[in-house]
């Protein structure tokens, strides 16, 4: 498994932004696609996000599109995740990880979670009046 850090989460209120940072320390990123999952209490982790190898290409699950935005600097060894207008429901545990399967053909970008129990603490976000 590719060691991988996120940091960046905290409480904000609703309609307010946060930043999350993924880094990889050791190895280069970008050879990888990297995707971004969540867990809400009581859930099931879901895909949030994902990028290809090159920034090129992004996914976005429908409850974020159009408020997140994915984002990586192979030159850092980094991918960000902006979450703008957040809501109560963005509220969760985020992880980064390398995504378990990437379909990638034209314009068609998609992406799913690893299947293994791999996931480290990930960085907690709290979206709450």
């Amino acid at each position: 498994q590719v060691p991988l850090v996120e940091s960046g989460g905290g409480v904000v209120q609703p309609g307010g932004s946060l930043r999350l940072s993924c880094d990889a320390s050791g190895f280069a990123l970008d050879s990888y696609h990297i995707g971004w999952f969540r867990q809400a209490p009581g859930k099931e982790r879901e895909v949030v996000s994902c990028i290809s190898e090159s920034g090129t290409k992004s996914y976005y699950s429908d409850s974020v599109k159009g408020r997140f935005a994915v984002s990586r600097d192979n030159a850092k060894n980094e991918v960000y995740l902006q979450m703008n207008s957040l809501e109560p429901s963005d509220t969760g545990v985020y992880y980064c990880r390398i995504p378990g399967f990437v379909r990638s053909f034209g314009g068609d970008y998609y992406c799913s979670q690893p299947d293994d129990d791999d996931w480290d603490q990930g960085t907690q976000v709290t979206v709450s009046s």
